[in-house]
């Protein structure tokens, strides 16, 4: 994990990359969920039917097409992180920024779909402690 820290403006700034690549990662996701759901279809009525005749070439270009998958989410994950950024919640497109304000680390919350940064929680908090940005955190700047 980086020590990186953002101001508002920094992270605001960042939240067209990060959307992109979230929702790449989060695609690439539900592709590697639709191919797990679809392989137990498949051992299920392998086992019921006790055994049956199967035509490889698409099962293995499905594979393949799984692997790219996954490559694209930790591709995608890496790159976010190597930004600085915390990925929380895959599923809903959570993302923590951490920020200084008053020498204190606190994190800028942002989640997929909400237009701009508006909530920061403490380190121990999480999502369910967020609190709307207020004048201070939006005035805190870099100490360089």
């Amino acid at each position: 994990m980086s020590d990186r820290t953002f101001t508002l403006d920094e992270a605001q700034s960042l939240l067209p990359v990060l959307e992109s690549l979230l929702r790449s990662a989060i695609s690439a996701k539900k592709l590697m969920e639709e191919f797990e759901a679809e392989q137990q279809a498949l051992q299920q009525r392998i086992f019921l039917n006790g055994g049956t005749y199967l035509d490889v070439v698409p099962l293995a270009r499905r594979k393949a097409e799984r692997a790219k998958a996954e490559q694209r989410a930790k591709d995608a994950l890496a790159e976010i992180d190597s930004i600085g950024v915390q990925v929380k919640d895959l599923n809903i497109g959570l993302l923590d920024f951490p920020c200084e304000v008053d020498g204190q680390i606190i994190l800028l919350c942002w989640k997929l779909g909400e237009k701009s940064i508006t909530h920061w929680h403490g380190m121990q908090e999480g999502f369910a402690g967020r609190k709307p940005i207020d004048e201070r955190i939006a005035r805190a700047r870099k100490i360089n």
